[in-house]
Parts: C-alpha cells; structure tokens; sequence
C-alpha cells in the first residue's frame, strides 16, 4: 500500500517551519522531538517545587545527514510501526535514515542509515553525518564515565531534587559511536549502520540495556521486536470513519500520540510517571506545563485509552498510588485530612504547580481520580486493583478529604465548598463550583459503594457529606449556574458545567441538558483549550442533534497542524505542543460520544448516533470485563461481535455476555467469533451485561 492511500502514513516533502510541530517519538519511558537535540525520561525533573521540570537529557542521535548532489526529501511517519523515516533520493543513491523509541524495550532509541545504490557506477559513495550533540545538559551535571562495549557513555544527576531530602535521580547514556561519515564501497548495492542509545537511571540498567540492544542487533530482531510491539497494540485497537477520511486520520493519531505515552502493555516493572499535557517529548523548563501531570491524565486521555486497554489504564491508575504520601502531605499542609493531589504533579506527589493558587484552590482534581478508579472497575471489575494495588487508599483518602473540606450551612441544610477554582480558570476564587461539588458527591458515593463491595465499613460521613453537599441550579431558568453567584453571560475558558452529565453522570431532563449546552457554548473563549469542544458535542449528541455536534467536532480540527497530526492547545498554534489532552477530548467525542458508550454498574450502555456523512463506525478491541469486541456502528442496524472472551483480572472470573434492547427487552447472548447484527432502535439501543450479575453484594 502506498503513502498516499495508508492513511496511517503521515507523509510530506516539506518540514514544517516551526519545529514545535515535528512529530514526537515516544515509548512511556523516553520522549524525543525528531531532530532536537534533547529528549526526555520519563520520572526524570530538576528543580525544586514550583522550578521542577522534566530534565533535558542532551540526545546523541541528534543527527543529519549531508549528501553533496541534489535530492529529494520525503518525511514520513508510519504510525503502523512508530517509525519516523527521512528519505533522500538522488540520482546515485538512496538515503533513508530511520529514528524510533523502541516499544518493547523502553530504555533504547534507534537510529538507521540505509544507503541503497541507483546507478550502475562502481565509485564510492560517501555521505555526512552531522551530529548537534553535546554532552552537556542545563539540568544535569554529566560527566564521562567508561566506554562500554564500543559505546560511548556519560554519567550524571540532576541538579536539584523536587523537595529538600529528596534524592537527585541519576541518568546514564550509552550509546553506539556515531561517525562523521559513512562509505558504501563500490562493490556494494546498498548497506545498513544501525545505532542505539540507550538512557537510564542506574548503571546496571544501563549497561543490561544495552547488551540487549547489542544482542538484537547481532540476532536481527531489533526492528523487527519494536514493529511487532507496535502491530500488538493495534491489533487491541481500531477506530475508523466511513466517509470521512479526515477525521479518521485525526483518530489515527490521537491514539497513536497516546499510546506512545504509556509503557508497553507487557511492562509491570517499571514505575510509569504519568501522563503531561505535552507528552514525553516536551516539558523543559516554561514549556508545556514543565511536564507535570494534571487532571488532563484522568479526565481527558485515560477514559479513551481504558476502553480499549486496561493494562494501560492500570498504569495511570497506579501512578496515582504511588503519589499517595505527597498527597497526603499536600493535605495536612492546607489543614485537612485525607489525601490532596496536586494540581500539578511530579515524582513526590506534592505540589509543584508555580502558582500556588491553582494548587490551592483547584481541588476538583481530588474527584476527578477518583472517578477515574470508577470507571476501570466498572469496565474491568478487577478488585486487586483495590485490595493489593492499594487504589481503596486513594478513594478513601478522597473521600476523606472532601468530609475536611466541606463547611455546613445551618441556615441552608447542606454542605459548601468555598473558595475554589472550578475548571474554568478564569474565576479562581469561587463557591460551589457546580463541576467541584458535583465530582465530589459522585467521589464520595463512590467511596461508599467500594466499601460494600469489599465488605469495609464506609464512615457515615461519607454518605452524609454526599447527600446534602450542594449542587448549584437555578430551578426558574432551569440551568446549572457554574458557580454561586454566577452570572450569566460571563466569559467562560473552557468546558466545565457542560460536563456534568458526561462525564460525571449526573442525571437531569434533556430540557436542563439543552439549556447548560446553549448557555454555555457562546460565552466560551473560541480559543480556548482543544478539549472543550468535544464535551459539547457529546452534550448534543445525547439530545440526538448529531449535525449540531459536527460542527463543533469538525472545531478540533483547527488545532491539528499538519503534516504529522500534532497538536496545539490553542487553534492559533500557540500553548502546549503535542496537546494530549486535546487529543484525549476529541477521540471521547466520537468513542463516547458517536457511540453512547457508559460504563456503568453491571452494565455498559450504548446508543449510537452518527452524523450525515459517516456512514460507518467501525470500532475494533473494546473491553469490557476481560472481554475483548468488535462494534460496526451503520445507520439501519448494529453488529457486535465478541472477539474473545477471557478471565476478568484480579477475580478469575468468566462472563457470559449479553445485548438487551431497551424497547423490546430482547436479550441476545454473544458467542465468540459469531457476529451478531441487530436493528437500531431510538434512544439507549442496548445495555451489555454479564450473566447473572456478578457483584458480589
């Protein structure tokens, strides 16, 4: 299949002027703009609290290739393999040098040179290889350390820890010589130079890394391990529209770019660092949020990511867990209980924002973890996640947190939460933020219902604070004010009261749905960040207005620069570069939003609803309860097919699968391998549920 017609083939004669927008490769673990000369670990910052950032680590395969005839260029991603391949073609030879972040082995970056001969001539032929390395970092003190095995090698630490007492990570690079100029002799038709590099935070790993690297060399699997890893994770994946080429490629690389931000789903050692607005390529020091994590990871990439892959979700999860003992520090220093995440996070889980307000006052994050746990029990039921994973602490110590957190209002019956910043940050010093206090009921409710399922006594606190905490809504114009006192007509920044129904769940008349919706969505800032827009198109979406959510779909695409589908924060191309988190907005607007996907207790909903020109859905690799299927979404009707069926994690139990259509009750079985295709129905089209119910109340 050519460039032209793979779609998962990003090509073009031309790199952009800007070189923000050059595609990242990443693995989970290392980050690399192609041709910058720094990259970054993952879990690797310097500088203390709010100075903390993700450390420049100087990048040896900084390199170009210099070839004194005339040439043509072709750049080219394959998202297929992860590869990134600059082509030169001249009259005499053939040059494709080749970079990737390998996905089996996070340590290792590669880099190949192919010379492939084009004329009869027998001469020489000799190119360049011009390198921007240096072995100097402003956030690292390197020094030269023995070579090892023929690769070149240099040892350092960071310059500050993240708080007093905390050690300074260390960061070994080895990597293969890199000469000045490579020959193809005359008796050679073509030739390959293969060079590794290899970055991590000990020597033994370093060096075991390398060796690894050294052995698939010599045995011929390196490329071929990193392209099978990459067809794995495809094959677990698939979303494409019939009808619109577009924004199937814009879906291609929303999953390709966040894929390459987790670890391989085969890694359970390695600490995984969470995800950052920027991804693993960006991050340095006033860039793109300084690399720290924030809600962006729970509530705009993870949700897309959990349907598909729940190893992944796990990791994002687990992260959070091992944050706990900052979070808990967090807390105690503002005088509450419980746990307090960061608004923004590094290693330590304390607080690193620079501006203390956000950290102080934008508290929803507390719930949006939380509800992150919900939703991969609710798609898993993998209760170690809970018990040995320890994700019962997080909900707990939220819900914890919130109880401290809350004031009572005699005068009123119900519970406040003052002086906090609600998702739209214009407003930094609010009460009873509608999104705030809404994901802290729903995290508490939450909290309750963990605790019967693994049979823990719940503090009647919890359901106390949950049932009389207040939600603001205005019963006269029949909306949800996004904040006491507000005003309507007030300049919002981004999605916030419009997503309370999706995705927090909180249940309303369509009539109060549509009034939020037409409220809201003219008094937000246009240039606001890229996530907002598909919060909206969900809201119209369930109101059946399938044209109405288009338009705002077809929004997002301002903020994909071309030609390598990266990301802006702002449709002007300004803000954070590679915008994950936009990413993770526009790929829930068509998975949860085209689609109906909810997961629910004992059930995954689902109705879809497709615009004019998508006459086709097609969603591969959804799981739900260790079960993996294959929807085809199509005007007249529906087909589902259970691709397989497995022992949920953590219980060991099997399911049996079922589809219930709401207006009939008919209830179809699912069998692995048979396709089943049923007829549309309006409203929610069908409830999959496992046979019996199988929480153990």
């Amino acid at each position: 299949m050519s460039c032209e017609s793979d779609l998962y083939i990003f090509s073009t004669d031309t790199l952009p002027t800007d070189p923000r927008l050059l595609p990242p490769l990443a693995n989970g673990l290392l980050g690399w703009r192609v041709y910058d000369s720094v990259m970054h670990m993952c879990g690797v910052y310097n500088g203390q609290a709010g100075q903390c950032h993700r450390a420049d680590v100087p990048c040896p395969l900084a390199v170009e290739v210099e070839l004194d005839e005339p040439a043509q260029h072709l750049h080219s991603l394959n998202t297929h393999t992860g590869i990134f391949t600059h082509t030169r073609s001249s009259a005499s030879v053939t040059i494709s040098q080749c970079w990737y972040s390998h996905r089996c082995y996070s340590n290792m970056m590669v880099m190949e040179v192919l010379l492939v001969r084009q004329a009869t001539s027998k001469e020489p032929i000799t190119i360049k290889l011009v390198s921007s390395f240096t072995p100097r970092s402003r956030d690292i003190g390197f020094e030269p350390a023995p070579d090892y095995r023929g690769g070149r090698h240099i040892q350092g630490k960071t310059n500050t820890a993240e708080f007093p007492g905390m050690s300074c990570p260390e960061v070994h690079l080895i990597w293969s010589a890199i000469p000045t100029t490579v020959t193809l002799l005359p008796e050679q038709s073509q030739s390959l130079w293969t060079f590794i590099l290899v970055a991590a935070t000990s020597l033994h790993a370093g060096e075991t890394s390398f060796d690894e690297g050294l052995n698939l060399m010599a045995t011929g699997n390196l490329r071929s391990s990193h392209e099978e890893a990459w067809r794995e994770l495809w094959l677990q994946s698939k979303v494409e529209a019939s009808g619109s080429e577009t924004l199937t490629k814009a879906l291609i690389g929303c999953i390709f770019y966040l894929l390459s931000a987790f670890p391989s789903i085969h890694d359970t050692s390695s600490l995984f660092g969470g995800l950052s607005p920027g991804g693993l390529s960006n991050g340095g020091d006033g860039q793109d949020y300084w690399g720290h994590v924030f809600w962006d990871q729970e509530t705009w990439m993870y949700p897309g990511i959990a349907l598909f892959y729940p190893r992944l979700a796990r990791a994002a999860l687990e992260y959070r867990v091992r944050t706990m003992d900052g979070a808990k520090y967090n807390a105690q220093t503002q005088g509450y209980k419980g746990l307090k995440f960061p608004w923004e996070s590094a290693v330590s889980g304390r607080e690193v924002c620079p501006e203390p307000i956000y950290g102080q006052r934008e508290i929803h994050i507390n719930g949006d973890i939380s509800l992150a746990f919900r939703l991969y029990l609710y798609l898993t039921e993998d209760l170690s996640m809970f018990t040995a994973g320890r994700g019962r602490e997080v909900v707990y110590g939220v819900a914890d947190y919130w109880v401290s957190r809350v004031t009572w209002m005699p005068d009123e019956q119900q519970y406040h939460l003052s002086g906090v910043m609600p998702p739209d940050e214009y407003h930094c010093n609010v009460n009873n933020s509608v999104y705030t206090n809404t994901v802290a009921k729903h995290s508490l409710q939450f909290a309750v219902e963990l605790a019967t399922v693994l049979q823990h006594p719940a503090p009647n606190e919890w359901s106390e604070v949950a049932e009389h905490l207040k939600i603001p809504f205005d019963p006269e114009a029949q909306y949800h004010p996004e904040y006491d006192d507000y005003i309507k007509g007030h300049p919002v920044k981004q999605a916030d009261a419009v997503m309370l129904a999706y995705p927090l769940g909180l249940l309303m008349p369509p009539e109060v749905r549509r009034n939020d919706l037409e409220l809201y969505e003219p008094v937000t800032d246009p240039h606001g960040p890229a996530m907002t827009w598909g919060m909206f198109a969900i809201g119209w979406l369930e109101l059946g207005e399938a044209e109405r959510a288009h338009r705002l779909i077809e929004k997002c695409f301002e903020n994909i620069q071309g030609p390598f589908q990266v990301w802006t924060e702002s449709s002007d191309g300004s803000g954070a570069v590679n915008f994950l988190t936009g990413m993770g907005g526009f790929l829930q607007a068509v998975l949860f939003g085209y689609t109906g996907f909810r997961a629910q207790k004992e059930h995954l909903a689902f109705s879809p609803l497709l615009p004019n020109h998508i006459s086709e859905l097609c969603i591969l690799g959804v799981s739900y309860l260790g079960c993996q299927m294959d929807w085809l979404l199509r005007r007249e009707d529906i087909c589902v097919t259970l691709r397989k069926q497995v022992h949920s994690a953590g219980n060991a139990k099997s399911y049996d699968l079922q589809i219930i259509l709401k207006a009939s009750g008919t209830k179809i079985p699912l069998t692995p391998g048979q396709p089943v295709t049923f007829p549309r129905e309006p409203g929610y089209v069908c409830k999959m549920s496992p046979m019996p119910s199988c929480w153990p109340f």
